[in-house]
């Protein structure tokens, strides 16, 4: 395991840095910060819940 970039959309919204057999999720970006300092089992794993943390927080159309 090594030090990676994350990005979410081309945008880098973060790293994994291996942490006790593990990645752990340093948000450099406010809107990724709930995920700040948990561990993952790898990069992919990091990417989806950032995934699903940004697509809960999808701003709701209102209609007339």
């Amino acid at each position: 395991m090594k030090k990676e970039v994350i990005e979410y959309a081309g945008v880098p919204v973060g790293i994994v840095v291996p942490h006790e057999d593990r990645l752990k999720f340093i948000a450099v970006k406010f809107h990724v910060h709930d995920l700040d300092e948990q561990q993952f089992n790898s990069p992919a794993e990091v990417k989806h819940a950032i995934h699903d943390l940004m697509t809960r927080r999808a701003p709701r159309p209102i209609h007339a």
